[in-house]
C-alpha cells in the first residue's frame, strides 16, 4: 500500500471539514430564503427542515438546515455532524435554549427540544435511519454517542 492510498483510506468516509459544512449550510439557507422557501427543501433527495434557534454563546437568532425526521406531532433532530468526534455547535444551542421554530415546506411550528433518553434512542434510531440512511454509517464512524433531540409542540 502506498503512502497516498494509506492516507486516502484513513479519510474515506470521514466527515467534510467544518468550513465546508458551514459554507454549504449558509448557502442553503440563503437560497432557501431567496426563493421565499419554495426551493431548497431537500438535500440529495432527502427532506430538510429549517430550524430557528438562539445561539448559546452569541444569543443571536440563527437558522440552520437539518434533515427532516417527522415524529409524532414534531420532529427528531440528530446531532450527528457526519459522524465527527464532537457534537455540532447547534447541539449546545438547543441544550441552552430548547425553544425553537421548525419550518418545513412552508409550515412553521414552535417546538421544545429535549434530549432523548438512552431507552428512547433504541426506538428512535430506526425512525431516523428510515428518513436518512447515512445516519447508520455515521454511528459506525464515531465512538461518540450521537444525541437525538425530540422536538415536541409547545403545550
Amino acid at each position: 500500500m502506498t503512502t497516498e492510498s494509506a492516507a486516502a483510506s484513513k479519510t474515506a468516509g470521514a466527515p467534510p471539514p467544518r468550513w465546508v459544512l458551514k459554507a454549504m449550510m449558509r448557502t442553503h439557507v440563503f437560497l432557501h430564503r431567496l426563493t421565499g422557501g419554495r426551493l431548497f427543501n431537500s438535500l440529495g433527495g432527502d427532506d430538510v427542515c429549517f430550524v430557528t434557534m438562539k445561539g448559546a454563546k452569541s444569543g443571536r437568532t440563527l437558522m440552520i438546515p437539518l434533515m427532516h425526521i417527522p415524529y409524532r406531532d414534531g420532529v427528531l433532530l440528530v446531532a450527528s455532524l457526519g459522524g465527527a468526534p464532537r457534537n455540532p455547535v447547534w447541539y449546545h444551542n438547543l441544550v441552552k435554549y430548547p425553544d425553537i421554530a421548525v419550518s418545513h415546506r412552508g409550515r412553521r411550528v414552535g417546538l421544545v427540544a429535549r434530549l432523548a433518553t438512552p431507552e428512547e434512542k433504541a426506538e428512535l434510531w430506526p425512525v431516523c435511519d428510515q428518513h436518512y440512511a447515512p445516519y447508520a454509517d455515521y454511528r459506525k464512524r464515531t465512538t461518540r454517542d450521537i444525541p437525538i433531540f425530540v422536538c415536541e409542540p409547545v403545550r
